[in-house]
Parts: structure tokens; C-alpha cells; sequence
């Protein structure tokens, strides 16, 4: 109960609600909510709570304090002093981030002595800031310049620096991902906060002190984090800028487009900047159910594969088994022919970034040919009970529901590059919750303490009957949460598992209504969308069915091989990098990438949201539901939906949530998706493993990334600080 408490009172976090119980009873037998005080902001009265400070109060009635240090995600600094107001009858200003609000208060935010205090605080930071604004990425975003022309003098008093000279600091290399130029930082420690609290990283830190203070790593080597790309968001300042985008584009210059990310299963919302139908970089967009406010390195910085390695005409594969280009006429009338010749005989496998529209316009052209041979690439129980209800496949509990968590079960995932959002939360709900976590599987670095339960499967009965020492802190816990990995899932005995887990929850007695105890943890942006339409999740009935025409709509995990497949099958690829699946096709259907088309994605908590058009495709690829309505037509069996609206009203016939954009609709039936596996086998003795173990797996896992220059170097850094000593 301790073990965090005095950090959280020091950092300026709030206790965690048993802790206030337990503080507040030992002087009193019974618990009142504290009553709200009454302050004065700028002579207009607002009601706070007991600890609310004086920003957050100005905040209430709308009145802006400057600030740089101040973060609402991070612990309180309180360095820059940016933020200093006048208290009336107080004979100095005080700092409006630090300075909890009293009863009957009044705060001035537009007095002389706050306007006074706020331009001597702007001297100070600008005496060594060098005049680097024409020259710096930051401009046109940069807090310093913003809050300097709107609270800061015209004129500067440090007249003798010109002959002592500015104060200069060398830069550091923290990698491929962030530029720095130390020379502007103002140690407003954001960057420091973020590493040591979100990322669980704790590489970065001040050394010296006064005009000798930096900011660093405190022996020279890389900040490797999956997340290290939001310290640039951080800054106020041009310190740490993005590597990748450095001189390439001035704020102004570029239009930006609302979108979703597809690395991953989390959803993170995303803003694309582009420019000449281009996309120039990738930043977060502030979503509280999903993603907060950051975003994973992968997601932010693997676009440059987007322009690379992209298939821009349709081809056929010639007599001298090479792929020649052709135009869109010869491609679609040759893959008809075969289609018409193949019969019902045809089958058709979706990779992890195909979106709802695609998936439902193939199983709709499938099952018009009389084929049901639709599969995913990625596994889940084969025999169809792990997919038959909702509840059985989704992390039923959101995103978001993890921070109240007080114990956690993960089972064969690794959550931290799995889904690098989800796990921040989990070290969030370990930090301020004080969360139990268990691990069953490899021992990985999570990024916070966890106990580890062993490396077989059978732990997962261990913890069911009682055997493991876990058992009784999850049968205690009043919100527990079993979170298991998909790809766990796709063992021999991945029913079982999954019946094992089922059971695991079922033990859960004290939860609150509501509290949904198992939770699967999808690493693909399309596996939800396509287990929802009606598909088969792994490719064993492909194999088994030998296909005449097989469909590969962005399929390049090398799920099934020509050796799988009979002499004459005839493959069909449709998707946008020339992978894996490209190099095995008869037939390539150039596809678009997630930020060409408007489309739709089911995350793994069963949100449905949509990408919108940020560019155009390059050459001659068309959006893939539009390759499929086309080919229908060649084959005399055409699909009824002619535009985007027709063909989401397609979705909705097959299932309401997939429109339902932005909403989360909850599964239940948990009682009856554990009925369905109660029979199945029991679980092996063989160890869990998973695939992504560190960051040298996390950065290349499907075509974008392994086409992007920026995740090649990642790597490269990562082999490199291995080599070394730290």
C-alpha cells in the first residue's frame, strides 16, 4: 500500500481512491466528500475542489496561464515560472501550476505584478535561446514564440550578453527519430517527466547545475523507447524535433486530414500532414478512450514506406514466369476469365490492413461465385467457437477500462510493442493504481514490475484451480482484468486456452456490473472488422480445399506458399507494397494504403472509425473495393453499390456497429462463448512464446514498415546499442 504513495505526494498525483478512504477514516468513522471552495479568478467566482490549483481553476472560467514546464499527463515541475499570477495580499507571486487554491482566494492572472513577473521570466529564457526561428523546425509551432509576442517585453535588459556570448551546448545523439539542438532547450523537463513516468524509460535526466545545467542521457547512447517520438510533441521549443521531417515543411505550407492508424489493433487516432500529395509526417490526434494524446514510434514515423516499394500498375505474370505490367482493361478481364473458369472453386485470404468495405465487397463476390472459402491471416481457435460470439474475440473491457485495473492477468502477449498505448495505460493503472500484474509466457521488459507465473500454458490452470500464488489476488480483486494475446491463440490448443481463460474470468466474483474480466488482445487492424463480416480466421481450410483462384488481399505474412497450393492455382494479389504476396501472384491489383482511401477499421475493443483520403494513389491504384466492384462486372455478377454510401449501407445490413464511427458496441453472452469450448482438449505443456520481443522485432512488422528507410535505420540502432556496452 506504500510502495508509491510518498512519490505520488511529492510529484503532485492524486492518491488513489482507497488510500483517501483509509486517510480520511482514521479521523473520522464516517466518509464525507470534501465540499467545494470558493475562489475569485480575475473577480469571477468558480467552485473547485479541495487541491485544485490555480491553473486549473483559471482554466474552469476560461482564463489562459502561460506555462512550459506544466503538463496535464505529467508530475508537477514547477520550474519555468512561467506560469506566476498575483495572489491578492500575497507579497509575491506565486505559481499557478504548483500553488493549491485556498478558500476565498483572489487570484489576479492580468495585474501589473503578474504582467512584470511573466516579462522578466520571457528575459531570462531568452538571454542564451539562440535566433534560430528562420532555421528551425519548430517555427510556426513553437510555444516560446507563441507566449513570447503574447506575454513577453519588447525590449531585453541583458545588454552586456553580447560581449560575454550565449551559452552553447552540444548536441546529443538519442538516434534516428529525434533531432536535437540543446542549445534552445529551457529545461522545462517535460521530456525527462515523459521518459521516467509514460515510457518507463528512465534514460533521460539533468546534469550540472546553473548555467551549466543540461539535459541528456547521462552516458552517451540512444533513447530507445517505442514511444520516444511524443518527447518532440513535448517540447516547447525547437530541442527535440523529428529527425525524419527535419527542413522539409513549414506549418503553414501543409494541409492536414483527419485519420486512423492501421499499425496496430489499438485504433491510435492520427492527423496526416501532406503536401503535393505527399505525406510529409504523422502526428497524434487527442483521443481520451484510445490513445490520449501520444502515439507509437512505428505509427508516427513509418510513412516514409508508403512512397516506396508501391505497386502502381496492374501486371500479369508472362510466359517466361515474369510479372509484366499491363493496363486495367487486360488485368480485369484476364482475372474474370479465371474467376468464370475457377467456378465455385475460389478462395480468398485478407491481410492484417485490409479495411470493413474491401472485406465485405470479396466475401460478397465469393459467395455470389458460391465459394465460402474466406480467411484471415492471422489465427484464432479454427473451429469456429472462439469466433462465435463477440465476446469471445474482443477486448471486451476498452482501452481506457484498463486504467482502473487492480489486478491484471496477460497471457502469451507482450503488450508494450503489441500495442504500445495499451501498455502505457497498464503502467499507468501499476504506477497510480497499484495493479497487480502477472505475467504467463517469456519473461519480457513490460516497462514495470510484474510476477511472472512461468512459460507454459498450464499456468493458465494453475491460476483456475487455485495451485499459483496469483490465484488469490485475482479472485480478490474487485477489477480484475485476463488479457490474452490473438497470437497465442492459434496454437493446436488454442480452444482450450481460450476455454481455460473463459473459466479464469468466470472465478471473478467481486467485480461491479458491468466489469467485463476477459479481454483479447488483436495485433492487426483488420482482424475484428473481418472475424465481425463472417471470415474464417487462419488458412487451413484453404490448404485443404486446394483452390483454383486464391484472392490475396494484402496477405504478405507468408501465411500460405505456393507449395501449399495446387500447381495451377491461380493467385490473385490485390494491395499496395510489393511483399511477400506480390512475389508469389499470377495477377497484381494495385491497391491504396490506409491514407489514400476512405475506409473503415475495427479496433480490438470493437470501436468502428474511419480513415479519410489524405493523398491520392500513386499511378494507377484504385481503392480495393472499387477493384472488386469492377471485377464483378467483367464476371456478369455485379455487386449492387456504386459509391462509398451504398456499400457502408452494405455494412450495415451485415453488421450495424461497423458504421457506427467513434462508438464501442459491448459484447456479452460470456456464460454461453464459455459453454461453447468446455469440451475441448486440455491445454499443452509446451512453452508460450511470442513474436515481437524487443524493439529490433517491434519496428518491421508487415509491408509499410518493412519498406520505410526510417524503420531500417531503427533497427540498425537498436543492433548497434545491443553491441555496446549500455
Amino acid at each position: 500500500m506504500l510502495r508509491s504513495t510518498l512519490s505520488k505526494v511529492l510529484n503532485g498525483s492524486k492518491l488513489s481512491p482507497n488510500l483517501v478512504c483509509v486517510t480520511f477514516r482514521a479521523s473520522s468513522d464516517v466518509a464525507k466528500k470534501p465540499e467545494k471552495i470558493e475562489v475569485f479568478i480575475d473577480d469571477q467566482p468558480v467552485l473547485v475542489d479541495p487541491g485544485t490549483t490555480v491553473l486549473q481553476a483559471a482554466a474552469q472560467v476560461g482564463v489562459e496561464i502561460p506555462r512550459f514546464c506544466y503538463h496535464e499527463r505529467l508530475a508537477v515541475a514547477g520550474n519555468c515560472r512561467m506560469c506566476l499570477v498575483e495572489v491578492e495580499k500575497s507579497p509575491k507571486p506565486v505559481a499557478a501550476c504548483a500553488m493549491p487554491v485556498m478558500k476565498g482566494w483572489r487570484i489576479k492572472t492580468n495585474s501589473d505584478m503578474t504582467k512584470k513577473a511573466r516579462e522578466g521570466v520571457m528575459e531570462f529564457l531568452l538571454v542564451n535561446h539562440p535566433l534560430d526561428c528562420p532555421i528551425c523546425d519548430q517555427g510556426g509551432e513553437c510555444d516560446l514564440q507563441d507566449q513570447s509576442m503574447a506575454f513577453g517585453s519588447d525590449r531585453s535588459r541583458f545588454t552586456d550578453i553580447q560581449f560575454s556570448g550565449k551559452r552553447a551546448v552540444e548536441d546529443k545523439d538519442l538516434g534516428p527519430l529525434i533531432k536535437t539542438v540543446m542549445t534552445r532547450c529551457i529545461h522545462c523537463t517535460r521530456c525527462i517527466r515523459f521518459a521516467s513516468e509514460v515510457a518507463g524509460i528512465d534514460d533521460l535526466g539533468t546534469t550540472g547545475r546553473g548555467s551549466d545545467m543540461q539535459i541528456g542521457t547521462y552516458v552517451e547512447k540512444f533513447f530507445m523507447s517505442e514511444l520516444s517520438g511524443n518527447v518532440i510533441d513535448l517540447c516547447p521549443v525547437g530541442a527535440l524535433t523529428s529527425k525524419p521531417y527535419s527542413f522539409t515543411a513549414r506549418p503553414w505550407e501543409i494541409r492536414k486530414i483527419d485519420s486512423i492508424d492501421v499499425f496496430d489493433a489499438v485504433g491510435s487516432n492520427i492527423v496526416v500532414s501532406t503536401r503535393t500529395n505527399e505525406v510529409l509526417r504523422i502526428l497524434p490526434r487527442t483521443n481520451e478512450e484510445i490513445n490520449e494524446e501520444w502515439l507509437a514510434d512505428k505509427s508516427r514515423f513509418a510513412y516514409d514506406g508508403l512512397k516506396r516499394q508501391r505497386l502502381i500498375t496492374p501486371m500479369l505474370r508472362d510466359n517466361k514466369n515474369q510479372l509484366t505490367p499491363v493496363d486495367w482493361e487486360a488485368a480485369l478481364l484476364t482475372v474474370g476469365k479465371v474467376l468464370q473458369q475457377a467456378g465455385p472453386n475460389v478462395a480468398a485470404i485478407a491481410g492484417g490492413m485490409a479495411d470493413a468495405e474491401t472485406l465485405v465487397a470479396v466475401k460478397d463476390l465469393l459467395n455470389r461465385l458460391g465459394s465460402e472459402l474466406t480467411c484471415t491471416e492471422h489465427v484464432f481457435p479454427m473451429d469456429g467457437s472462439g469466433t462465435d460470439l463477440r465476446s469471445s474475440y474482443l477486448l471486451n473491457n476498452k482501452i481506457s477500462g484498463v486504467e482502473e485495473a487492480d489486478a491484471v492477468l496477460l497471457i502469451g502477449t507482450n503488450p508494450r510493442f503489441e500495442a504500445p498505448l495499451l501498455n502505457s495505460r497498464l503502467r499507468k493503472t501499476y504506477l497510480h493504481n497499484e495493479a497487480e500484474i502477472a505475467v504467463i509466457g517469456p519473461k519480457v521488459d513490460l516497462t514495470y514490475d510484474y510476477h511472472h507465473l512461468g512459460t507454459s500454458a498450464k499456468a493458465i490452470n494453475d491460476v483456475a484451480n487455485g495451485s499459483s500464488p496469483f490465484s488469490k489476488v485475482l479472485k480478490n480483486a474487485k477489477k480484475p482484468l485476463v488479457i490474452i494475446g490473438a497470437d497465442l491463440l492459434k496454437r493446436s490448443d488454442g480452444a482450450a486456452i481460450l476455454s481455460a481463460a473463459q473459466s479464469l474470468a468466470a472465478q471473478a466474483t467481486n467485480k461491479p456490473e458491468g466489469w467485463k474480466v476477459l479481454n483479447v488482445l488483436h495485433k492487426v487492424a483488420s482482424q475484428v472488422a473481418a472475424l465481425d463480416i463472417g471470415y474464417t480466421p487462419g488458412v487451413d481450410k484453404i490448404r485443404e480445399a486446394k483452390p483454383k483462384v486464391l484472392f490475396l488481399i494484402g496477405a504478405d505474412e507468408g501465411a500460405i506458399n505456393k507449395e501449399d497450393l495446387p500447381s495451377d492455382c491461380f493467385i490473385i494479389y490485390q494491395g499496395h507494397h510489393g511483399d511477400q504476396g506480390a512475389c508469389i501472384a499470377d495477377a497484381i491489383l494495385p491497391g491504396a494504403a490506409y491514407t489514400e482511401k476512405q475506409a473503415t477499421y475495427v479496433n480490438t475493443e470493437g470501436r468502428a472509425q474511419q480513415t479519410l483520403v489524405a493523398v491520392s494513389p500513386p499511378g494507377q491504384a484504385k481503392e480495393d473495393w472499387k477493384i472488386v466492384r469492377a471485377v464483378s462486372e467483367i464476371i456478369g455478377m455485379k455487386l449492387p453499390y456504386d459509391d462509398i454510401n451504398e456499400i457502408r449501407s452494405r455494412l450495415n445490413e451485415v453488421a450495424p456497429h461497423l458504421i457506427r464511427y467513434g462508438d464501442v458496441e459491448g459484447a456479452n453472452y460470456f456464460k454461453q462463448a464459455s459453454q461453447l469450448l468446455q469440451e475441448k482438449k486440455s491445454v499443452d505443456d509446451s512453452p508460450i512464446d511470442v513474436k515481437i520481443k524487443d524493439l529490433q522485432d517491434y519496428f518491421m512488422t508487415d509491408a509499410i514498415s518493412r519498406a520505410s528507410p526510417t524503420m531500417a535505420k531503427c533497427v540498425q540502432a537498436v543492433l548497434k546499442q545491443k553491441e555496446s556496452k549500455y
